[in-house]
């Protein structure tokens, strides 16, 4: 089946089963054709791993389309702030005090305003990122009344072995909790799942590209 026949299923799928929730396309490893594709099918939001990856394919997507918004959804590294700050609309990784402080200094010197997601690792899985949920309520208030970023929600990664339905269940409380309306969950194996659940974002990449 063609990118765009999957596509389109995809999003069909999406919406019959939420009209809040919004299909990030993502294009990791995808080339500048294939991503033009879904642009001319006015889709505008897109998710990438690699901040430099993102700098060479997008920066020029971005002028030319500025409809699009680009959403960092790989672990980002402290070195590579500055470059993500400039590249990305929307950051779902967002899971320590240096990296929160660094845009806070970064938000400072600039009119841009980033949206993050704080990434939480719901089963403490050891080669995961997140902050731990015991230390997820804190880091979270930090964030939004120390440091005044643009906190809009939270994002997970469930385990591949586990049913995802009771992180994403127990991921929709801590947001309810701390009064966050956005949820970044789901993927191309169980983002049905994640929207029965509140996902307000699905990231979606294999699914659509295979």
């Amino acid at each position: 089946m063609s990118i765009i026949v999957n596509y389109n299923n995809i999003l069909n799928t999406i919406q019959s089963l939420s009209k809040k929730t919004t299909l990030i396309v993502v294009t990791k490893n995808q080339n500048l054709d294939t991503v033009k594709q879904l642009i001319e099918k006015d889709h505008f939001h897109f998710g990438e791993n690699k901040v430099q990856e993102s700098l060479l394919k997008w920066k020029k997507l971005i002028t030319i389309n500025p409809q699009i918004r680009l959403h960092l959804i790989g672990k980002l590294q402290s070195n590579k702030a500055k470059d993500a700050f400039d590249i990305f609309h929307y950051i779902h990784t967002l899971d320590n005090e240096k990296l929160a402080t660094i845009f806070q200094n970064l938000e400072k010197n600039s009119t841009k305003k980033i949206k993050y997601f704080v990434q939480i690792n719901m089963a403490n899985e050891s080669q995961k990122n997140g902050i731990s949920i015991d230390k997820a309520n804190e880091f979270i208030k930090y964030c939004i009344n120390d440091l005044k970023l643009n906190i809009i929600g939270l994002m997970c990664i469930p385990p591949m072995v586990d049913d995802p339905n009771d992180y994403f269940k127990s991921l929709f409380e801590i947001a309810k909790s701390n009064n966050l309306s956005q949820l970044s969950m789901g993927m191309s194996n169980d983002y049905e799942c994640a929207i029965k659940h509140g996902s307000t974002f699905v990231r979606i990449g294999s699914k659509i590209f295979s």
